[in-house]
C-alpha cells in the first residue's frame, strides 16, 4: 500500500485481524444477526476504501447517517452476548471510526 495514509494502514491492519478471526456469532438469535449485519455493512465499505484509498460521496453519506443514528443495537447485543462478541464489536467500531477519517472523493 505504497503512499497510503496512516489511517488507511491502520484500517488494513484492523480489517486483516477481523477477517482472520472467526465471527463469534453464527446463529438465529436476533442479537447475533445484528452483529453479523453490522460486520457485513462495515466490510462493504472497507473493501472499497482499501481498494481506492477513500470513500465516495454516497458511502460517506451512508456512514455519516449510520453514525448519527448510533450503534445502540450493536452495543446492546455485544453486551448481552459476552466477551468474544464485545471484542469483535469494539474492533468493528474502531474500523468505522477509521472509515470516517478517510478522504471523500
Amino acid at each position: 500500500m505504497r503512499g497510503a495514509t496512516e489511517e488507511l494502514l491502520r484500517l488494513r491492519r484492523l480489517w486483516d485481524q477481523h477477517i482472520h478471526s472467526p465471527l463469534p456469532v453464527a446463529g438465529s438469535d436476533p442479537r447475533e444477526q445484528e452483529v453479523e449485519l453490522y460486520a457485513t455493512w462495515i466490510g462493504s465499505m472497507v473493501e472499497v476504501a482499501l481498494r481506492t484509498g477513500s470513500l465516495d460521496r454516497s458511502l460517506a453519506a451512508k456512514l455519516e447517517r449510520r453514525r448519527a443514528e448510533g450503534n445502540q443495537g450493536v452495543f446492546r447485543a455485544a453486551g448481552e452476548l459476552g466477551d468474544p462478541v464485545r471484542s469483535c464489536v469494539a474492533r468493528l467500531i474502531a474500523i468505522e471510526d477509521l472509515l470516517a477519517e478517510l478522504p471523500v472523493r
